[in-house]
């Protein structure tokens, strides 16, 4: 993380800030016009593929079946779920491609809400999103990067929970330097990165088949047995199975820096679904061919037992995907949540300073440290199960708003291009489940969902104090800026005990 500021803080000359005007762009608009920067169209579609895999095939899959067993309780309604939970992103995967053709600026959910509902709804999205779901997710690939990593040294026992954070955290701010140095380097590691993360759960499927075909079809005789019908358990299992999935929106996020995104976007998302749907279903089909549903419950690492059944003595093999998976993933969240605060600093809801750009890099420097720090906050706990609820029921809310956008647009908006118009039950599907998803967890989940709620709730003072009143008294302006001097007195003399040649 020091990495990070100094080299924030020590290139500071090097910024520039791109602004509300030039936030409707054209494919023909070059990265640099005079004084502003732009962010730099630099991704095709192999890239926006590789972005969407990588982000959906992060670790999700590698812990989530535990949850969705726990909440399940038999092979017949886990399958279930994740069948369900593959169809229904790929309806809201489709509404996202409407809504990233016919408004094709970077941010995602934050410009869909902006332009469909208002600042107010853009914000909170904004503000849950950088306090929530964003650096809570990151935690999550951090820790299951440094379970898997860790695992093999204590076979026998639980992981040191010390340990395991400060992997984490140290994997984290890895990235996070990764991604400030050059955009570039980020998406040619990520290419690499999701083959090998379509190979870990290939050969999954493939042990899996193998065992089944070894040993019979005997886990799948009674495949109801244990089900649980309680609906808000239920719900909560769809929220394991639906974190899995989540990151087929992400590509939004960057639609400025896509080529061609009214072809690019809708094609990597037509591509990215089906198969991330497919591979799912058959590797949740290999881990229940092989443990039972009492392993599946109980253990922090499925893949490193089903690799303990299933490998015999090449289960080394194992955590060693599913680290370099998590590793991969958690590379592309990092980039492409960024996008969503630099959006959000450039009108006006976040401070100025994150929506600067390294113009040399052409990187959002400031919004990943921020981003950085944050996640860094949320490794207060190793409890991947509950950051998973935390988090997943907060973005399914904001979500169902993205989508229900779509509804409104063609009510208030009817005439926009809209290179790409789904038919008017799709997003409709999508918010009617997305209500019971998002109402049913809230007498099984109390805590999470209230943690979620107060922390929306908070942000409404929050805008009205910072964003909308203008006439601050000059008092508290004059402490801002005591406050702001101070800081940049500290880093400049900072960079005073340094030579300048040692960051050429």
């Amino acid at each position: 993380m020091l990495g990070c500021i100094l080299h924030l803080y020590f290139n500071k000359k090097k910024m520039n800030t791109a602004t509300p005007e030039n936030a409707k762009i054209t494919d023909s608009i070059p990265e640099e016009t005079g004084d502003r920067v732009r962010l730099k169209k630099q991704l095709g579609l192999l890239e926006g593929v590789a972005i969407i895999l990588g982000i959906i095939f992060g670790s999700g899959i590698f812990i989530s079946p535990t949850g969705v067993m726990i909440h399940a309780g038999s092979v017949g309604v886990s399958l279930t779920v994740w069948i369900m939970c593959g169809m229904l992103s790929m309806i809201g995967a489709l509404c996202y491609a409407e809504l990233g053709t016919s408004i094709p600026r970077s941010g995602g959910d934050y410009t869909y809400l902006f332009e469909g509902f208002g600042p107010l709804p853009a914000f909170l999205y904004l503000w849950d999103a950088m306090l929530v779901f964003v650096p809570t997710t990151n935690a999550i690939m951090g820790l299951t990067f440094a379970n898997y990593v860790i695992k093999p040294f204590f076979p026998e026992c639980d992981n040191p929970e010390q340990a395991v954070r400060l992997l984490a955290a140290a994997v984290i701010c890895f990235i996070t330097f990764i991604n400030c140095w050059n955009v570039k380097a980020t998406t040619k590691v990520q290419n690499v990165f999701m083959f090998t993360k379509i190979s870990a759960l290939v050969l999954i499927i493939v042990c899996g088949g193998v065992y089944m075909y070894s040993n019979g079809f005997s886990k799948f005789m009674n495949p109801w047995q244990g089900s649980v019908t309680d609906p808000g358990r239920l719900a909560v299992s769809v929220y394991s199975g639906i974190y899995s999935y989540s990151g087929w929106n992400y590509l939004n996020f960057m639609t400025e820096e896509l080529k061609n995104p009214y072809v690019n976007l809708p094609r990597a998302i037509y591509i990215s679904m089906p198969l991330v749907t497919i591979i799912y279903v058959l590797a949740n089909v290999a881990y229940l061919a092989v443990l039972t549903p009492h392993d599946m419950e109980t253990t922090k690492a499925i893949a490193v037992t089903f690799g303990h059944f299933a490998m015999g003595s090449f289960e080394w093999i194992m955590p060693l995907m599913v680290a370099l998976s998590a590793f991969g993933g958690l590379c592309v969240h990092i980039m492409t949540s960024s996008r969503m605060c630099f959006v959000g600093a450039r009108y006006g809801h976040f401070p100025t300073f994150l929506s600067y750009i390294n113009v040399e890099r052409y990187t959002p420097t400031p919004s990943l440290v921020f981003l950085n720090i944050l996640s860094l906050l949320m490794l207060f706990t190793s409890d991947v199960e509950m950051l998973i609820t935390y988090s997943s029921i907060v973005e399914a809310f904001f979500t169902m708003l993205s989508v229900s956008s779509v509804l409104w647009n063609r009510w208030k908006r009817p005439n926009i291009n809209r290179p790409i118009k789904v038919s008017l039950w799709i997003p409709i599907t999508y918010v009617i489940l997305s209500l019971f998803l998002i109402v049913l967890p809230c007498y099984v989940k109390p805590f999470e969902v209230g943690m979620g709620v107060g922390i929306t709730v908070l942000g409404i003072p929050v805008y009205y104090l910072c964003v909308v009143w203008k006439t601050k008294p000059v008092w508290f302006q004059n402490s801002l800026k005591h406050v702001t001097f101070t800081i940049q007195k500290l880093f400049v003399s900072a960079k005073e005990e340094k030579s300048e040649d040692i960051w050429e």
